[in-house]
């Protein structure tokens, strides 16, 4: 957004503009005063709907400019794809083109347009296909690393082989069969605001029984209800598979047990009160099976 380069006069300094504009629940009211140029292109993001005023508008685009960003995202992409045969013999879940493009290209692509650049993908079934087709990323504009899986570690298993890799900061978690336009820097966000060890990326579907179920309160997790688990109706709130966690989360993986999947460690998370639920209007696919499959390449748009 090149407007916020604009002089701005603000009464407050760059850490209270962090502190009282960025947090959801705090605000103060402040006298600024904006260039007519600048002030007509804050008007153009006004819809009424997602940007309803001025103020909200101002606060939106600060929000963007000096929030803290994440750039690193583990992809697992090392699902067999067995509900997906006969397709998966020969092409890797993720890979499997919507719109004439591997689903995973179109999950790169997203978090490249929200800054994202660090990639590592874990993979294990036909994982070849995944490092030929990518590379290191560099011609799809981002840095591209590969963990492989000699046996299948489960969802869990397969991020705690990254843990050395994961100490500096914040990073993203997302399961390499979703389609989304989710805005992952509003995700971000929200997670900081939270002060949570995690954040869990929320969609609501018109068969919650087909996935992990969860009940919230406020922004606090309070229950998961696994679909292998827990079978019956318990919400319309279901995991999407997109999670941001900080380095501590390794504290909350069992000791003993290479195998394991990430609803264990989420359940971990609910009992130390300190895991939170983002719930978001975007567009979201899992693309686990057939049905699923067929709705994307019908309704997914790139």
């Amino acid at each position: 957004m090149g407007y916020v380069g604009y002089i701005i006069d603000f009464a407050l300094t760059k850490s209270n503009i962090l502190t009282k504009m960025c947090a959801y629940m705090r605000r103060s009211r402040i006298t600024i005063t904006l260039n007519t140029d600048l002030l007509r292109q804050v008007d153009q993001i006004i819809d009424k709907k997602k940007i309803r005023n001025r103020s909200h508008a101002i606060e939106y685009i600060l929000s963007q400019y000096a929030q803290t960003k994440v750039q690193t995202a583990v992809i697992l992409a090392g699902g067999r794809g067995t509900q997906l045969r006969p397709y998966t013999y020969e092409i890797p879940k993720p890979m499997l083109p919507v719109k004439g493009t591997p689903i995973l290209e179109h999950l790169i692509h997203e978090l490249k347009k929200n800054d994202v650049t660090d990639i590592i993908i874990a993979i294990s079934y036909l994982g070849n296909k995944i490092k030929q087709y990518f590379g290191d990323g560099e011609k799809f504009g981002v840095h591209i690393r590969y963990s492989e899986e000699r046996e299948n570690l489960l969802t869990g298993g397969a991020l705690s082989k990254l843990k050395s890799k994961l100490q500096d900061d914040t990073f993203l978690v997302i399961h390499g069969d979703i389609l989304t336009d989710m805005s992952f820097m509003e995700f971000v966000q929200f997670h900081k605001n939270q002060g949570t060890v995690a954040t869990v990326a929320l969609s609501t579907s018109d068969k919650p029984t087909d996935y992990g179920q969860i009940k919230l309160r406020g922004a606090q997790l309070k229950k998961l209800y696994p679909n292998t688990e827990q079978p019956g109706m318990k919400s319309y709130l279901v995991l999407s598979g997109i999670y941001a966690f900080e380095p501590t989360i390794f504290n909350y993986f069992p000791k003993n047990k290479k195998r394991f999947a990430l609803e264990d460690v989420i359940r971990n998370l609910i009992e130390d009160q300190n895991v939170s639920g983002f719930v978001f209007e975007g567009r979201w696919f899992d693309v686990g099976d057939p049905k699923n499959y067929e709705k994307a390449i019908k309704e997914y748009k790139k």
